[in-house]
């Protein structure tokens, strides 16, 4: 019995003394993190340097959208790009990205039951009625996930520009517009057919799914930039031939464009870094690639790979969990909106006729500092 006693006396003694040796190391512990910082320790409490470390949150992961299924239908696309442009000559301005996501969220992000009325019921309430899209989206638990998800895919892609225009005398003049400002990626004129073959399987290399879209066309066919942004990577590759891959200024959208024309891929000045505005054409349609030796025509029919990945977070760049959008849709989406070139027969190079000038290049200049 008296043994029992002292034992249970040394075993509480022992977890006291472990207690207060973990109160010990914690408080130097915090001591040392708001040392770190400059803060005197005579001036800082315990608990305010408790509630401090734990607002730092140093340690917590980063919380971004990990994945997108974009479903949004061409036909809804358009009918919320052409409420949204209308919109702009009146009071209330109606934005293409907030209506696409209220039915995403209503609707768990699926389209295929989509119908116009659905979004003229969405535009009456806010003009006809007075409602804003907050009072709208209030009680809906997904709408803030589907609005940074879709302006992610489309954040720009309308909005305002200067588009030139030539006069019968030659001479070049600016007109401001609203509207779509993103491109079909194949130049006006050039003629090429596909079809949604996103997720069918690859087999060169490895087996895996094919997370473009192809579009079948001529060799030497112009490439259009899609949108304006800056040639992250240029050159060869394995899989995709000669390539071009370039992103968005805001970060969000990486422009894959793969299988460009043999000896000469790209136009003749662009590189790595290079910035780029929407309608300029950055090359060739070929059939390269599906070979470790560069410069190989590896690929039975002539077509570009186009592909669009979704980036939240740099960690998404290059990793196993990349996110890449079926743009089926979206393509259909931008053929009303084609870039007309002509070729320069002394140089064979194809340029663009009309220029824009794009906000988001003049932007993203300024931040760079460059004239």
């Amino acid at each position: 019995m008296f043994k029992r006693v002292i034992k249970s006396l040394l075993v509480g003694e022992g977890i006291l003394l472990l207690l207060v040796c973990s109160l010990a190391l914690y408080q130097k512990r915090v001591v040392d993190v708001y040392s770190d910082t400059g803060l005197s320790d005579s001036t800082i409490s315990l608990e305010e340097k408790e509630k401090n470390e734990t607002d730092s949150s140093v340690n917590k992961p980063k919380d971004f959208i990990k994945w997108v299924d974009y479903h949004v239908t061409y036909q809804a696309m358009e009918d919320a790009y052409e409420f949204d442009k209308e919109s702009q000559s009146g009071t209330v301005k109606i934005n293409w990205i907030e209506l696409l996501a209220y039915l995403g969220a209503k609707n768990g992000g699926e389209f295929r039951n989509y119908k116009t009325r659905d979004m003229q019921a969405i535009v009456d309430q806010l003009i006809n009625e007075g409602k804003t899209m907050e009072e709208l989206t209030k009680d809906m638990k997904y709408y803030d996930y589907y609005h940074e998800a879709y302006e992610a895919v489309l954040g720009g892609f309308v909005g305002e520009y200067e588009i030139e225009t030539k006069t019968e005398t030659g001479e070049s003049t600016w007109e401001k517009q609203y509207g779509l400002k993103a491109y079909l990626p194949i130049a006006k004129n050039f003629p090429y057919s596909d079809y949604d073959d996103f997720g069918v399987s690859r087999s060169y290399g490895f087996k895996r799914r094919h997370l473009g879209h192809d579009m079948m066309g001529q060799v030497g066919t112009p490439v259009i930039a899609v949108e304006s942004g800056y040639v992250e990577a240029i050159g060869w590759n394995q899989y995709g031939g000669w390539r071009i891959g370039i992103r968005s200024f805001d970060g969000k959208r990486y422009y894959y464009y793969a299988h460009l024309r043999k000896n000469h891929p790209y136009v003749s000045d662009l590189k790595e870094g290079s910035i780029v505005s929407a309608g300029d054409v950055i090359g060739y349609l070929g059939r390269t690639g599906y070979s470790n030796v560069e410069n190989t025509n590896n690929i039975d029919t002539p077509h570009l790979h186009f592909g669009m990945q979704i980036i939240f977070d740099e960690s998404q760049k290059e990793c196993n969990s990349e996110i890449w959008i079926d743009c089926y849709q979206i393509i259909k989406f931008l053929y009303q909106h084609r870039s007309e070139t002509r070729k320069n027969e002394e140089t064979k190079e194809w340029y663009r006729i009309n220029e824009i000038h794009d906000p988001a290049v003049i932007e993203y200049k300024k931040k760079q500092g460059i004239d």
